[in-house]
């Protein structure tokens, strides 16, 4: 009664996305600055004139802002606040509202820091430089409080009115459009950021790439995750992102590559990353027409993982050995490992499975004790526990025993059928 191996399956890559970056503080400064200095030197905003002129407001300002670059929120609160209630600058109040709104910013509290970042902007008074640092901070607070659409349109504002691109502007931008879905617009503007820069980030890339992914270009995210991975041959996430597009691709083959590339030059650092290739491995197995030369790699990763120390010796790791190597018609290994796993798992399938394998051996008396720790600890479906339980009875020529067993398997919805047809035909059907 040998059932055909379920291993647990990978679980769904994620490709490592950023959000914003952390905001720059904008500082408090009345140097006049020419056109060659200026951040934004074509901007359409004309910029107000600055009405600080008390000398004790221009101190607690600066004061209060160094508090909040210093992460002192509330010696910032302290110096901030009465100048937002009390100062007859308008500059002053603008300037003190963003420093609260980093301080909300950094305590993860976005929505009020986007509140107070409004405000600041809806009083204006402040040079073009600042108000436009500031209003690119919006961006990114929308950003960072999922309010994606409000981003580009804060972002587009930005750029039309400050007449300034940026890499990091068209980065943002790709990374609001890919979550809301719109993948060409997010693959346009990554481009657009790269070819901004010459050192462009590696977050970016895995914008790229999943936007190559979702829209069903899984050859072209695929491309990027072999080139970024390719740059960066020791970095852990780029590992990890060009396995998932690989995967989401359905290039399982590629995938183990890159994988076993990594393992030869002592990249695979992690349990994930050893366990993953071994899951590699048996999908890749359990797909074709012969699983047992993947099985037997599986087997092969997953003990080097535990001479190393990587893969911890806990009962998910014994469970997919064992499921590993009852792939690889390899029983008696596939037996030690699921009793290894049984030690300390929390349910009794790893003993439901190394009894199925020992009735396979016709070894009935230890199939038997497997079974019967299985049920006690809890299985999913308790009818096939009982069958097996039955048919090691029947092996052991204790007919009084089966028949018991079967009549608690028929009464379990999965085995009824089969369980009553047996009984019927032992002469025990009532």
């Amino acid at each position: 009664m040998k059932h055909a191996p379920r291993f647990t399956m990978l679980a769904s890559a994620v490709l490592l996305l950023s959000l914003a970056s952390s905001p720059v503080l904008a500082r408090d400064s009345h140097a006049a600055k020419d056109k060659q200095t200026l951040q934004y030197p074509d901007a359409t905003r004309v910029a107000p004139k600055l009405d600080l002129r008390s000398e004790k407001d221009q101190k607690n300002l600066n004061a209060g802002l160094d508090a909040v670059s210093a992460g002192d929120a509330a010696k910032a609160e302290q110096l901030l606040q009465p100048l937002v209630d009390g100062s007859k600058s308008k500059y002053a109040q603008a300037l003190a509202l963003q420093g609260l709104a980093t301080i909300k910013y950094n305590a993860g509290d976005y929505k009020d820091a986007i509140a107070l970042l409004q405000r600041s902007l809806a009083i204006g008074v402040m040079p073009n430089d600042t108000y436009f640092q500031l209003e690119y901070m919006l961006a990114q607070f929308q950003l960072a409080d999922s309010q994606y659409q409000a981003a580009l349109d804060t972002i587009t504002k930005w750029r039309a009115e400050g007449k300034k691109e940026t890499a990091h502007s068209y980065a943002l931008e790709g990374n609001a459009e890919y979550r809301l879905g719109k993948y060409p617009e997010a693959i346009a503007a990554i481009k657009k950021a790269q070819s901004l820069t010459d050192k462009p980030e590696n977050s970016w890339n895995q914008i790229l790439m999943a936007s190559y992914a979702a829209s069903g270009q899984g050859d072209q995210a695929a491309k990027v995750a072999e080139q970024q991975l390719a740059a960066n041959p020791k970095d852990p996430d780029a590992l990890n992102n060009a396995v998932a597009v690989l995967m989401q691709a359905q290039k399982n083959a590629e995938a183990i590559q890159l994988m076993e590339k990594a393992r030869a030059s002592g990249a695979l650092t992690t349990e994930a990353n050893y366990v993953n290739l071994a899951k590699l491995y048996l999908i890749t197995g359990q797909s074709g027409s012969d699983p047992k030369p993947n099985a037997v790699k599986a087997t092969q990763v997953l003990e080097e993982g535990m001479a190393k120390g990587l893969v911890k010796p806990s009962a998910d790791n014994y469970m997919l050995l064992g499921e590993a190597n009852e792939m690889a018609d390899n029983v008696s290994s596939a037996i030690a490992a699921y009793t290894k796993a049984m030690a300390t798992a929390t349910d009794g399938e790893a003993a439901i499975r190394g009894a199925n394998l020992l009735l396979t051996e016709n070894k009935y008396s230890q199939a038997r004790a497997m079974i019967q720790q299985g049920i006690d600890k809890g299985v999913k479906h308790k009818g096939t526990a009982y069958m097996l339980l039955a048919e090691s009875e029947r092996g052991l020529k204790n007919r009084p025993a089966a028949i018991a067993a079967m009549k608690l398997a028929a009464q379990q919805p999965e085995t009824a059928e089969k369980a009553k047809a047996w009984l019927k035909k032992a002469g025990a059907g009532k």
